[in-house]
């Protein structure tokens, strides 16, 4: 049997700001780029009996240099980028890596991505806003909890995934019953004198707000919602970006085999896996599991392959995952987190689809307006 090689690459584009609320949610170094090295070593498990060799470069950048990394990746003679970027960034990216060049989108939400900016080269792990809104309305409506009180940010992530929420509202027979915007006016939460401005600041923010079930954060910028519990005026659960959260993969994810990922990725790296770590994973796996079945390292075999109704790829969620083929979007459930437990998955049982009970997540084929074909 030949031996054929599959290059990849994983090109994080790292962003200078402000620190996260809690140094718990500190970002490791090796952030995105552990996941890429259990899906490369998963990869050489399997590929080693046929002859495949798995290599995966990691790299770092910042959006000003962005570009030439991708360039330099490119020129390396690697086919397969696996990006940790946001919405703009990735979108640049994917038109720098060129047709010959499949690149996957393991952190980027935007539903424009998916949308009117999708490109024929660009896939994505990383779910979008739509899917985990969705997934979010989906447990909230079912347990009767359909009356809203949406707090947003004043970020345009903030304001994308609020919007992403009301979309979500609609769909599903929920009601937004009152909207605030949490301004970011700066300063530092996590003292002394920012704990007591909170304690204070919260339930005059909440007071007199319309009768509510829940309250929904729409926070991606990690500004607020983490004070959301506990310091509401009424006492009412906080989902969203704070309280029960929807998310790709969560630290005690133990069901479907999660607890043996969970431990592999832990003598790896010596940290629970996140997100990013999860994502980049999957990206690795499905071109793995593609150059497996069709024992090839081409890109256009690749993508024909994992774009067909024969591609499916055992990720530790239940079900296999599979590509959407309008707009390169991977079908998975979300998690749905609550602190160090895994309170259900989405979608939920209730909500039925004539092709995937996964595409009641995020925005559906006649709903999509990427209008580019793969």
């Amino acid at each position: 049997m030949a031996q054929i090689d599959v290059r990849a690459a994983v090109l994080r584009v790292d962003v200078a700001g402000r620190p996260p609320v809690s140094r718990l949610d500190l970002p490791p170094e090796d952030l995105g780029f552990a996941g890429a090295r259990l899906g490369t070593a998963d990869n050489a498990t399997t590929g080693r009996f046929m002859g495949h060799n798995f290599v995966t470069e990691e790299v770092t950048a910042t959006p000003e240099t962005a570009l030439e990394a991708m360039q330099k990746i490119v020129a390396s003679g690697a086919k397969l980028v696996v990006t940790l970027a946001d919405d703009e960034t990735t979108v640049a990216l994917a038109d720098a890596a060129g047709e010959g060049v499949m690149v996957f989108n393991a952190r980027a939400r935007g539903d424009a991505l998916r949308g009117e900016q999708c490109r024929a080269n660009l896939f994505h792990t990383a779910p979008s806003r739509a899917m985990l809104a969705d997934a979010l309305a989906q447990f909230l409506v079912w347990k009767k909890w359909d009356e809203w009180f949406l707090i947003e940010g004043s970020h345009p992530g903030d304001k994308a995934m609020a919007g992403a929420y009301r979309r979500a509202a609609t769909k599903f027979g929920a009601e937004i019953v009152e909207e605030r915007v949490f301004e970011d006016t700066g300063g530092a939460r996590a003292t002394d004198s920012g704990l007591v401005q909170i304690q204070a600041q919260i339930p005059s923010f909440t007071q007199r707000a319309e009768d509510h079930d829940v309250v929904v954060a729409a926070d991606e910028t990690g500004l607020f919602a983490a004070y959301l519990p506990y310091h509401t005026w009424e006492p009412r659960p906080v989902a969203g970006s704070a309280g029960l959260r929807p998310m790709s993969w969560h630290p005690a994810m133990e069901m479907w085999g999660g607890t043996q990922f969970q431990s592999r990725f832990e003598k790896l790296a010596n940290r629970p896996a996140r997100e990013e770590d999860y994502q980049v994973w999957l990206a690795l796996r499905a071109v793995g599991e593609a150059a497996t079945r069709t024992g090839s390292a081409e890109m256009a075999v690749l993508r024909d392959y994992m774009l067909s109704d024969q591609f499916q790829l055992g990720a530790f969620k239940g079900q296999p995952l599979t590509w959407r083929d309008w707009d390169g979007q991977l079908r998975q459930p979300i998690l749905l987190g609550s602190g160090p437990i895994v309170a259900t998955v989405s979608p939920q049982a209730e909500y039925l689809h004539q092709v995937s009970q996964l595409d009641t997540l995020g925005i559906d084929r006649p709903e999509t307006t990427c209008k580019i074909e793969r």
